[in-house]
């Protein structure tokens, strides 16, 4: 699914106009003048209420056409996926709403995912389409735990489109596959009509084996619990950015693109049974999954962004662009949620694997106020992280 023309991702809900200040401390808001009339209740707790009775809304499709935002992975996606796709599809296995479904097969357990790509431009600094779609359904299988094993491809060619091109896609997926130990076994052709399609969508299917004893969800976060990341943040968005020459920006970013289940492996290993979520943080970015954590957990999430890793190049992108890093996707990096009294062994044991060097503890879980994700900011205030409304980069996977 693809997105909508930019709007800048918004700090606080779209849903109903609030009253008072949407931004308060992370703590302590119980302290802020009462409203009158509401002597118990101060302006921010009144927002908070707002919000949690929002979220507690039934999903509704308002558009009568599917538009660019429906495919940003934020609020308008999360509506479409609840009102029409989980309204029609709705089983046990789906509800979840993990990067992938986990199956008994006999006496063992497999994870299942499928996800397609339509990437613009196909080549880009660090990658091309074709790499990203075997990583991509590698990582979401990663995020279920799993060991990764097989994959089906279907691709979607434009009449038109150059065979050399094509060979040099197949070229780059191939090399992806043997780097994470993965296998290519079936697949599907369709070609459309020159001007149907954009060169060439791809979508891969993924099975992968379950070997530890493991039941990730990002409803299993608790108070006292470690928000973690994996490497710096944005680095794919950003070099998509550079790549579409839309901007006239110069700055020497490649994709993070890379297949994560070793790196995800060696934190299982480390500490078992301690991992509460695994979340490879794609569309919508990070903020997107901190709130699906917040609010499938009912817990609150604050992030310390002087923690947020970010690279200075893909910050100043960012900064000129006036886009929020925790929003801008990446394609090598994940967020896991972790026992607090294991951070730290956590935190080493990612550190130890290439992909994780740069891994940092960026924020913890509390109980208040339940599904709200706050960021501390860097000069001492407090905001809230909502989920993103419309998409400031599309096609960016």
């Amino acid at each position: 699914m693809t997105t909508e023309p930019a709007t800048e991702p918004a700090t606080e809900p779209a849903t109903e106009p609030a009253t008072g200040p949407a931004t308060g401390p992370a703590t302590g808001h119980e302290h802020a003048p009462p409203v009158p009339g509401h002597p118990h209740r101060s302006r921010e707790q009144q927002v908070l209420d707002r919000i949690a009775r929002a979220r507690r809304r039934k999903a509704v499709v308002k558009e009568e056409r599917i538009t660019l935002a429906h495919g940003s992975g934020g609020k308008a996606t999360q509506t479409l996926i609840q009102a029409v796709f989980l309204e029609a599809f709705g089983n046990p296995l789906l509800a979840p709403l993990e990067d992938g479904a986990t199956l008994r097969l006999g006496t063992g357990r497999a994870a299942f995912t499928t996800d397609s790509f339509v990437v613009s431009p196909l080549f880009f600094p660090g990658g091309d389409i074709g790499h990203l779609a075997v990583n991509g359904t590698v990582n979401d299988l990663a995020m279920c735990g799993a060991r990764p094993g097989f994959l089906a491809a279907g691709f979607i060619l434009e009449e038109g489109f150059p065979v050399a091109d094509l060979r040099r896609i197949t070229a780059s997926m191939a090399a992806a596959a043997g780097e994470a130990g993965v296998s290519i076994v079936t697949g599907d052709t369709k070609v459309v009509q020159r001007g149907k399609a954009d060169g060439c969508y791809i979508t891969t299917t993924g099975v992968g084996l379950l070997e530890r004893p493991v039941d990730l969800s990002v409803s299993a976060a608790r108070p006292g619990d470690a928000v973690i990341v994996s490497g710096p943040l944005g680095d794919h968005g950003a070099a998509i950015m550079v790549a579409r020459g839309e901007f006239d920006i110069e700055a020497p970013i490649v994709s993070d693109t890379a297949a994560l289940h070793g790196v995800v492996s060696a934190l299982l290993d480390a500490v078992p049974g301690q991992v509460r979520a695994l979340r490879d943080a794609t569309r919508g970015g990070v903020a997107t999954i901190l709130n699906e954590v917040a609010a499938a957990s009912e817990v609150a999430v604050v992030v310390e962004e002087e923690a947020v890793p970010v690279r200075p190049e893909v910050n100043g992108v960012c900064e000129l662009l006036g886009i929020d890093p925790l929003y801008v996707a990446c394609e090598g990096r994940f967020v896991a949620v972790v026992d607090g009294t294991h951070a730290g062994r956590a935190l080493e044991a990612l550190r130890g694997h290439p992909l994780g060097a740069d891994a940092a503890i960026v924020g913890t879980v509390r109980d208040d106020p339940a599904g709200l994700v706050l960021l501390r900011t860097a000069f001492g205030g407090t905001r809230i992280v909502d989920v993103l409304v419309g998409d400031p980069l599309p096609r960016i996977c």
